[in-house]
């Protein structure tokens, strides 16, 4: 089913330089209040995979900077983004 619905539906692929252009811009914030992230990975259905690290990797509002912060911004300056995980 899951093929039918995505049937026709074209994925751009993430240009990964410009993702982690990005993601440099966005670390200087991270990393203020003790964390970091690293990027582990991107998906043809463009989902980015990222390591959070230090204080992010522990903290319980970390799903919040996950998805109003980091997800937010990389949808917003990199094409083909459609949503940022995070692993352990």
């Amino acid at each position: 089913m899951a093929e039918e619905k995505n049937a026709g539906v074209t994925s751009e692929a993430i240009n990964e330089d410009l993702l982690n252009q990005v993601l440099d811009a966005i670390r200087p914030s991270l990393q203020a209040d003790g964390g970091d992230c690293e990027l582990v990975g991107t998906d043809p259905d463009g989902t980015v995979t990222l390591e959070l690290n230090g204080a992010c990797a522990g903290c319980p509002m970390s799903s919040v900077t996950l998805s109003m912060g980091v997800e937010r911004i990389l949808k917003e300056h990199v094409p083909g983004v459609k949503r940022v995980v995070a692993v352990n």
